[in-house]
């Protein structure tokens, strides 16, 4: 019997209208920040919304109906680190949420499409240690980056 394992994304704000193709593609292929899932394991998204807005109202009580749900894992979308700026919240939501609702954050979704990677080494963007540590989860080769352009 396949493991199973209710999942919530929140997506930034700034991509309210976002449909979740990348994000949907990347669990089902396993890719991005969802490859720490197995092949075997069924992974079912129980909730997805958004931050709110700056400074992230909604994080202070979507993840709360999340876990009414089953959650265990919650993913900060990849928007979080690719959007421009990238959110300065990132890691006070994954602190918040751990802490108050004691469930597992992962910030990233889909791999980082290539033009958005492009544009943050040229800019710079991704060169201390923090954020570094931020994007790993959904940093991929090359070939990946193209493919989720």
């Amino acid at each position: 019997m396949a493991k199973k394992i209710k999942v919530g994304i929140i997506i930034c704000d700034r991509y309210r209208t976002c449909a979740g193709g990348k994000c949907f593609r990347a669990l089902e292929e396993r890719a991005g920040a969802f490859s720490i899932y197995k092949q075997d394991t069924d992974v079912t998204v129980a909730g997805f919304t958004t931050c709110g807005g700056c400074p992230g109202g909604n994080i202070e009580y979507a993840p709360e109906e999340m876990k009414a749900n089953g959650v265990e894992v919650i993913h900060l979308a990849t928007g979080f680190v690719v959007g421009y700026p990238p959110c300065p919240y990132i890691s006070h939501f994954k602190d918040f949420i751990e802490k108050k609702y004691g469930i597992k954050v992962i910030v990233g979704t889909h791999p980082i499409p290539q033009k958005y990677y492009d544009t943050h080494m040229s800019l710079g963007t991704w060169e201390t240690d923090e954020s570094k540590k931020l994007i790993e989860p959904v940093l991929a080769d090359e070939k990946t980056r193209m493919d989720y352009n």
